[in-house]
């Protein structure tokens, strides 16, 4: 399959090839990096644009620039390490990388994960949990699962499909239980995984008071040379205040957005948990598995949701595989 030449936001095939999906994650990632590069260097450009412009004199702020971010940086991160475990600073910059290639589901991976359960859920139907239990237990060797890399690559996702499933094999079948269980275990790893974002915007938010205790440090630097002329007064003073510019740019233009994009991550990257519990508990009240499948589609993020004959297709290739598959 030459893949250099799929269209770029085409579907992608049930089944394609690991490498096919890996080129577009990559190619994906570096276009959601290309786009935040760009914004950094609109705010920079226009920025410093502006100042330069309206005649202002760089090198006061370049003279100040090394040690006004030595104080500002070097606070925030010690402070950011003080007030978060360790594991909460470690996510945190899994968190910024996060942020610069942005969500990892895209359409393609919506769709391969409703015909996913669709196999599981026809599978658990057809044969029962003697049928089913052999894929729960070992995904990465099992035909259903291996036909889709990329979910296989979310451990979180696949755990929580299987242990679910593999509950209703040992006659945990009441629906209102199941949905209750699964809400709650939802709820619990959406919170762990917005601890690194919390935390990201808290520093965000400190920000500008530590450029206020870099610039009140210039401040006290510059009463101590009181006795100098007017315009090296004037350039302490003004290299002061580069304390409190940069605390407050640093927060409202770089921590901040990241954060605030690594919150639509976290976010999106929770409505794949929430498609999976509308499909099983569907088919825990005794649904149809296609009209439970049905069920969960309308659960898909609307940018990313495949069509209803999309996904009747898929569905229907599905069909084809899951017959070829030895009982």
């Amino acid at each position: 399959m030459n893949v250099s030449r799929w269209p770029k936001n085409a579907s992608f095939p049930p089944g394609a090839p690991e490498s096919f999906y890996n080129w577009s994650c990559r190619k994906r990632g570096l276009d959601q990096v290309m786009i935040n590069g760009i914004g950094f260097l609109i705010i920079l450009g226009c920025v410093f644009g502006s100042f330069i412009i309206a005649g202002g004199k760089m090198d006061v702020v370049l003279h100040a620039l090394p040690h006004e971010m030595m104080a500002i940086g070097g606070a925030s991160i010690g402070a950011f390490i003080v007030g978060n475990s360790l594991p909460v600073v470690k996510k945190a910059g899994k968190g910024i990388a996060r942020a610069f290639k942005g969500p990892r589901w895209k359409e393609g991976d919506y769709r391969d994960l409703l015909t996913l359960l669709f196999g599981l859920l026809s599978t658990f139907k057809k044969g029962g949990a003697t049928a089913i239990e052999p894929h729960l237990d070992a995904p990465s060797e099992s035909p259903l699962f291996s036909r889709y890399p990329r979910l296989l690559a979310d451990h979180h996702l696949i755990e929580f499909v299987c242990d679910y499933l593999r509950m209703m094999t040992v006659s945990f079948e009441d629906p209102n239980q199941i949905e209750a269980a699964m809400d709650a275990d939802i709820e619990k790893h959406h919170h762990e995984e917005l601890a690194p974002q919390h935390a990201l915007q808290m520093m965000a938010d400190g920000l500008p008071a530590i450029g206020i205790v870099a610039a009140v440090l210039g401040v006290i630097k510059t009463m101590g040379s009181i006795d100098q002329p007017v315009e090296i007064l004037g350039g302490m003073i003004g290299g002061a205040l580069v304390g409190t510019f940069l605390g407050v740019l640093l927060s409202y233009c770089l921590v901040g957005p990241l954060a605030s994009k690594l919150l639509g991550i976290v976010e999106d990257e929770s409505k794949p948990f929430h498609i999976a519990k509308s499909a099983i508990v569907a088919y825990a009240q005794g649904v149809p598995t296609q009209v439970a499948i049905e069920i969960a589609r309308r659960m898909t993020p609307t940018a990313h949701a495949p069509s209803f004959q999309q996904l009747e297709t898929a569905l229907d290739e599905a069909k084809d595989e899951l017959s070829a598959i030895p009982a």
